[in-house]
């Protein structure tokens, strides 16, 4: 049984569903956050995630260049993380604020308005061509590859999709810790719900937003590189091909709900990649060149069927 199906199925869709699946939860979370406390869609958060894989990149090749050794993505992720929360902070102050007490639309438009700005800047800075993340072939994870095999089902987990799902587990106990346990995500969960009753219950409701965009900026950041690393490579359009599926995750998730977007971000990566699969005969069931279009079709009938989602989010 694994010999005719399991091993297929498991290695070449399952995982990479779930690891793209981790992806678009990481950056789902920025979106429904920024939803449900500013109240209006950022279109710029895909820039974030791209400019972070970017900036990850660049940072890979100081530290290699300074050091003589050959640094790992996920180290110079830690100085574009940083990058990628000050650059939603800067966007925040001098684009965003202005128009909060404005017609939502006004900030809407500011927000596409900044991710063309800023997708113009990275072709100005790195071109407009594909750049390659991460050289040579992904191998497989001998420590899983060993211990599976014995018990007769081996799972061919390449280190990079290892780590995307090792990264995406701690960061999500990190953001379950900050959401249940700190003062801070009990201010954000407040704000959500009725930020009126919550400025006048004494919370600071300026240092929620502020602390909502540092959130916001490293989930992106982690989506971006996590992107990269799986992909190998990083191009200025990244960040606007993963918008559609990011909605669609924290739509199906309910707008306002953080662990929801995380539960769509999985539905969506796994429904993307288990729609390639050949369940009926030898060809796929959609061809992998339309796997976008099963994010779409997710969004469309969750707005039909229950527009606040799973979780039961905000219907605007």
């Amino acid at each position: 049984m694994w010999e005719s199906f399991g091993f297929e199925f498991v290695n070449f869709y399952f995982i990479p569903g779930l690891v793209l699946g981790c992806i678009y939860a990481l950056g789902a979370i920025g979106i429904t956050l920024t939803f449900g406390i500013l109240r209006f869609a950022n279109f710029a958060h895909g820039e974030i995630m791209m400019t972070s894989a970017y900036l990850t990149w660049e940072f890979k090749i100081l530290l290699t260049a300074t050091f003589g050794v050959l640094v790992h993505p996920l180290i110079g992720a830690i100085p574009a993380s940083i990058c990628a929360i000050l650059l939603a902070l800067l966007v925040d102050r001098f684009f965003y604020k202005p128009f909060r007490n404005s017609p939502t639309i006004m900030i809407v438009i500011a927000s596409f308005g900044m991710m063309l700005i800023i997708r113009s800047l990275v072709q100005v800075v790195w071109g407009p061509n594909q750049i390659t993340f991460v050289k040579g072939i992904a191998k497989p994870n001998a420590h899983v590859r060993d211990f599976t095999s014995s018990f007769d089902m081996m799972l061919l987990v390449p280190n990079k999709h290892f780590l995307i799902l090792l990264g995406t587990i701690i960061i999500m106990v990190l953001f379950n810790y900050l959401l249940s346990s700190t003062k801070i995500g009990k201010g954000m969960r407040a704000v959500s719900d009725n930020p009126d009753l919550a400025k006048v219950s004494g919370i600071d409701v300026e240092n929620i937003i502020k602390a909502t965009w540092v959130v916001g900026g490293f989930c992106a950041a982690a989506a971006g590189v996590f992107l990269a690393m799986d992909t190998q490579f990083v191009e200025s359009t990244m960040g606007f091909r993963m918008l559609l599926p990011m909605f669609a995750a924290a739509i199906l998730g309910g707008i306002g709900r953080p662990f929801g977007a995380v539960v769509g971000g999985l539905i969506i990566g796994m429904a993307e990649e288990l729609s390639a699969y050949p369940w009926f005969g030898d060809g796929p069931v959609i061809s992998p060149g339309y796997k976008s279009g099963v994010a779409f079709s997710i969004m469309v009938l969750m707005l039909i069927v229950r527009p606040s989602g799973l979780f039961r989010g905000k219907v605007f």
